[in-house]
């Protein structure tokens, strides 16, 4: 049994089958690719699995409970981060101020601007956060808005704040996206750190292959909304199925 089951998932928008008898399961303490050309329902499964969609077909539970209806911040509670395509983030506010909102919201419930100025003067707070920036190698920009930066720090900003909150299975969307090959290495490095230091299991959704090969243990390969393949990383490479999904090859070339 994964930290993290998938069964029979399927979930149609109108006439579109966009997942169709889904059944994953990822192992605790890995990281998990989920990868498949564009339109193979790789989104639509990650929304799946925090409770964003509910599939007209199948369970997704999370060790042993279901995710399914339960809203964003009861997801958090269950264990489950989520970083986005887009860095969200409070371009208004400096690196230290976001990352003193999932700390707040942590230890309080949910975080609105009307709390502001009260998390602002809680030394507990601050002193989580600053803690939180320091281990992420981010200490030197706490007092930089958080608009001004690049996309790959962007990112490294928001995987912390998803860490402050102590989750056991952080999903990635597409971390990578948009980025120089720089900021892409420094992230990929990052994920290997936040693995080897700590008690987690990582599930991304890639399409750059530089990135999944560098950290999958496991991969599944997903093409118009049902699973291909489910394999480690080595096997993956050149397997038929996959080169046909992706290239429009029916065999491994010779």
């Amino acid at each position: 049994m994964g930290i993290l089951e998938v069964k029979g998932v399927g979930k149609r928008f109108g006439g579109l089958h966009a997942l169709s008898d889904v059944n994953l399961s990822v192992k605790e303490n890995t990281v998990h690719a989920i990868i498949g050309p564009n339109g193979a329902g790789k989104s639509t499964l990650l929304n799946c699995f925090v409770g964003k969609l509910i599939p007209d077909t199948g369970s997704v539970m999370f060790d042993g409970q279901s995710v399914l209806g339960r809203k964003p911040h009861e997801i958090n509670q269950m264990g489950i981060s989520r970083v986005f395509q887009t860095p969200e983030i409070f371009s208004d506010l400096t690196v230290l101020e976001n990352m003193m909102i999932p700390c707040f919201a942590q230890r309080d419930g949910a975080f609105s601007m009307a709390a502001y100025a009260d998390m602002m003067k809680d030394k507990d707070i601050v002193g989580r956060a600053e803690a939180e920036l320091e281990a992420m190698n981010m200490a030197d920009k706490r007092e930089m808005n958080a608009a001004s930066m690049s996309r790959g720090d962007k990112r490294r900003l928001e995987i912390a704040m998803c860490l402050s909150q102590q989750p056991r299975l952080l999903l990635l969307d597409e971390p990578t996206a948009g980025m120089a090959r720089a900021d892409t290495n420094n992230t990929i490095d990052l994920l290997k750190q936040i693995k080897e230091e700590r008690d987690i299991t990582i599930a991304i959704i890639e399409h750059d292959m530089h990135v999944v090969f560098s950290l999958a243990e496991r991969i599944t390969v997903l093409a118009q909304g049902t699973p291909l393949v489910e394999d480690v990383p080595d096997n993956i490479k050149g397997h038929p199925k996959v080169r046909e999904a992706y290239l429009g090859e029916t065999q491994v070339a010779a």
